[in-house]
């Protein structure tokens, strides 16, 4: 939370005159929820294969299709803004119509996996290795309906690494820490953050992995962002 701080406030430039202040308020922020009973989540990675030139390249193949998937959840929250502006200017009338229409597409879907943060699916993706193809799909459209319509928050779940992983030979749970952490670079290029999440949430077994995802994502996402 520190590093992210100072990297989001301009992309490519760190102003570390801001870390003192960073780190108090990450530190009391994380002190203050652990003690409403909130901790930080941990992920298990089940299985993490050897870096040889095949895995690397493979997970470089996420990382590059992660840095899709990041321009398309991009392109989407402009589409999304651009949507509401022009058919419902009123932000009141705003968020009742896309809280209905989220309900609808819940319904629709016959799951509440996409609702929140999605931890369910993570923990699948993850220790389980198992997604379904359009996990990553339907979690894009309901996160920027959601954001834009004036809620906040949101989640990137690391159900497309896994699928990729699968399609691709590799162990899927690896693939989802690498592809969660891949997208999330993508979407605030914010890549040193990134790979501290990753060491975070997974562990630091998987360095390498995580390291070479970030980075092409990061480095194929171009100009694209959130902020």
């Amino acid at each position: 939370a520190a590093v992210f701080a100072m990297e989001v406030v301009s992309v490519g430039v760190m102003f570390y005159t801001a870390l003192v202040p960073c780190v108090i308020s990450a530190l009391i922020a994380s002190n203050f929820a652990a003690g409403m009973g909130i901790h930080p989540e941990v992920f298990h990675v089940s299985e993490i294969p050897a870096l040889t030139v095949e895995t690397g390249i493979k997970i470089g193949l996420i990382g590059l299709g992660c840095a899709v998937v990041s321009i398309l959840f991009c392109l989407a929250l402009k589409g999304v803004t651009e949507g509401y502006k022009k058919w419902l200017k009123n932000p009141y009338i705003r968020v009742v119509a896309a809280s209905a229409l989220i309900i609808v597409i819940t319904l629709l879907l016959h799951t509440t996996d996409y609702m929140g943060a999605s931890t369910g699916l993570i923990t699948k993706a993850v220790e389980e290795g198992e997604a379904r193809p359009l996990d990553f799909f339907w979690k894009l459209v309901l996160t920027a309906l959601t954001m834009k319509a004036g809620f906040k928050g949101g989640e990137i779940v690391p159900s497309f690494g896994c699928v990729l992983g699968n399609f691709l030979g590799m162990p899927a749970s690896i693939c989802a820490a690498a592809g969660m952490v891949a997208v999330f670079c993508g979407v605030t290029n914010c890549p040193l953050t990134s790979i501290l999440i990753a060491f975070e949430l997974f562990g630091f077994e998987g360095v390498a992995f995580y390291l070479i995802a970030v980075s092409i994502s990061y480095a194929a996402s171009g100009y694209y962002g959130l902020y």
